[in-house]
């Protein structure tokens, strides 16, 4: 698949504890194709980041050619990482949806505790901002919405339904219409 190349690219999300140890991460560059690289990045991110203040705003810091962009919220840290040529807004946008669709998701209550406890919404939140580096949505309340699989009326998108669902749904949909 060929991609626009100046289409903005996502290298990596990260949500570590206050501690730097992961929670989640989402790779999407080539860079970082072993765990043990990826444990070395997280630490050393964490090490350059950990001792600034970025809790009222996030923070961006150029870091061994890439563009890291950071936030602070209660015992975790929020990262997206871009190239060097990646505009930073356009980064700082994808961490205003990481960690604002997570904080709906959890109901505000977003700590390390909780995060553990709804790890798949996290994941899936992410799954729902970046794929495969491609930035698909930073709207958080949409990205809440996908994630929780509520449609706009409350009911699940036909789009999104599985299998299951689909076929119940149009079970009772031609048992209404032959009872009519």
């Amino acid at each position: 698949m060929a991609v626009d190349p100046t289409c903005p690219k996502v290298k990596n999300l990260l949500l570590l504890d206050a501690e730097g140890k992961r929670i989640a991460v989402k790779y999407f560059s080539p860079e970082w194709t072993t765990v043990n690289n990826q444990a070395n990045y997280e630490k050393s991110v964490w090490n350059k980041t950990s001792r600034t203040n970025a809790r009222g705003e996030a923070e961006i810091v150029m870091f061994d050619d890439v563009l890291v962009v950071y936030k602070c919220l209660n015992d975790l840290m929020f990262y997206v990482t871009g190239g060097q040529d990646e505009n930073e807004l356009i980064l700082y946008s994808v961490l205003q949806a990481f960690y604002e669709s997570v904080s709906i998701l959890l109901r505000q209550q977003v700590d390390k505790k909780t995060v553990l406890e709804n790890l798949d919404l996290v994941l899936l939140a992410v799954d729902e901002i970046v794929d495969r580096g491609l930035i698909l949505e930073t709207e958080p309340q949409v990205v809440a919405s996908r994630v929780s699989m509520r449609g706009a009326d409350g009911d699940t998108p036909a789009v999104e339904q599985t299998f299951s669902q689909a076929f119940a749904s149009a079970r009772e949909q031609i048992a209404r219409s032959l009872l009519k």
